[in-house]
């Protein structure tokens, strides 16, 4: 049996904007040295960039880079070069990506999630002469922030659900 094809709702923007800041309380949990914490800020901005490309662009995704770095007191653009291009690539699939079921969609961002953690490592290496390859572990919180796609994508998805309608009489 397949899945209803919902019309979704347009979306509320305070909506967007309280996704994301739940997702910055949640980055912002004291989780300490722990392997394979996710991203939730990378993880909500790759969904509205796919889901919604012309409300969180480029520009959204540069100014939450900047409030990351801040709080992560790591280099001033780290995660602003990050999540722009993180944010640039979402753009350029998000047409593709859509056609697909939540589980098949995280197979197109796990790339994207890599590449941002990889563009943050390569600017560590660059930038600090004496720092040291933090070892290929380190990419399990891209792992873990793909794993969660299905589930960001049910909750921020389900404000914009229409009820199933039983009336048949009606074409849409």
């Amino acid at each position: 049996m397949t899945q209803p094809n919902y019309i979704l709702l347009p979306v509320n923007p305070v909506f967007i904007t309280f996704s994301f800041v739940v997702a910055f309380l949640l980055n912002f949990l004291p989780w300490g040295g722990l392997l394979g914490v996710p991203d939730f800020v990378a993880l909500v901005l790759v969904f509205w960039s796919i889901h919604q490309p012309r409300k969180v662009g480029i520009g959204m995704a540069f100014t939450m880079g900047l409030i990351m770095d801040v709080h992560d007191s790591v280099y001033l653009g780290e995660n602003a070069l990050a999540f722009t291009v993180l944010s640039y690539f979402a753009i350029t699939i998000h047409r593709r990506v859509l056609w697909f079921t939540p589980f098949a969609q995280s197979l197109h961002v796990l790339p994207l999630f890599v590449l941002a953690q990889a563009l943050q490592v390569i600017v560590r290496l660059i930038v600090a002469p004496d720092a040291h390859f933090p070892g290929w572990l380190v990419f399990s919180q891209s792992l873990v922030t793909t794993i969660l796609w299905p589930l960001a994508t049910l909750i921020l998805l389900a404000p914009q659900k229409r009820a199933v309608d039983k009336d048949h009489t009606r074409p849409i």
